[in-house]
């Protein structure tokens, strides 16, 4: 499948940038970085309620952002919703964390429960962020009157790094506390910590994708001994530098 002409036409935005540290430090860069982030006549997202909570961990309290649909109520759904970058990258505003979360809130009515998760940076490793997430998900579920959620109708879900996070919770719950939820909605994300060579014809097509948006082995390797705290370093540590993100690992699939 080629690239869609959308996002080919944008590509020349990223020419030069060979790391995400590298257009931080860089005015023009970042403003080209964001230039192709940004989607065209895009509406705002939706103008829902929140507010901030904390659910108590075994390292700390883990904060989240709580997003709830207009009129109140009880027994509605409930979506935990975990933000990616790497294991080491991304916050609570960051658009696929707020904007995911604000747009489920107000199409399905449901509450979403964000979670900021310790990130793999200065030190912490797994099983910190893994911890923290399943605390998250077990506060939801212990607090859904509080909440007006029905517990039967929790969903726990994430991107990138936070579908491994959201899945590796989950595997957890059930084992430790015999419960599931009702969903899991890992989006766009990775499970495995050794990609699969890819076929002939999508490594040509690949060619046509700036560096910085193809995760090439290396790449992985290092995402994943960032994860585990280990010290390799690879072309990602050089990319992701820049902010945190979080971890997960015997029990979250990578």
């Amino acid at each position: 499948m080629p690239i869609h002409p959308a996002i080919a036409e944008t590509l020349h935005l990223l020419e030069g940038i060979d790391s995400f540290e590298q257009r931080l430090a860089d005015p023009e860069q970042r403003a080209r970085l964001d230039a192709f982030m940004s989607v065209d006549g895009a509406p705002p997202p939706p103008a829902v309620a929140t507010r901030p909570a904390a659910a108590p961990g075994p390292h700390g309290d883990v904060p989240v952002r709580v997003y709830e649909p207009d009129g109140g109520g009880t027994g509605r759904p409930c979506l935990v919703w975990l933000h990616g970058g790497a294991f080491r990258l991304g916050d609570l505003d960051v658009p696929e964390a707020d904007w995911t979360a604000r747009q489920v809130c107000e199409r399905a009515g449901a509450v979403v429960v964000s979670v900021d998760h310790r990130l793999a940076v200065g030190g912490v490793t797994y099983p910190v962020p893994h911890d923290d997430v399943v605390a998250a998900v077990r506060w939801v579920r212990d607090s859904a009157a509080d909440l007006g959620i029905d517990p039967a109708r929790i969903a726990v879900g994430g991107a990138s790094a936070g579908g491994n996070l959201a899945t590796g919770a989950v595997l957890r719950l059930r084992d430790d506390d015999g419960w599931v939820p009702a969903a899991l909605v890992p989006a766009c994300t990775t499970l495995h910590a050794v990609v699969p060579a890819p076929s002939a014809a999508l490594a040509a097509l690949m060619t046509e994708v700036p560096r910085l948006l193809r995760f090439l082995p290396e790449d992985r390797a290092s995402i994943i001994h960032t994860h585990l705290g280990g010290r390799r370093a690879g072309p990602m540590a050089a990319r992701c530098r820049p902010t945190p993100s979080s971890t997960a690992c015997a029990r979250c699939c990578c």
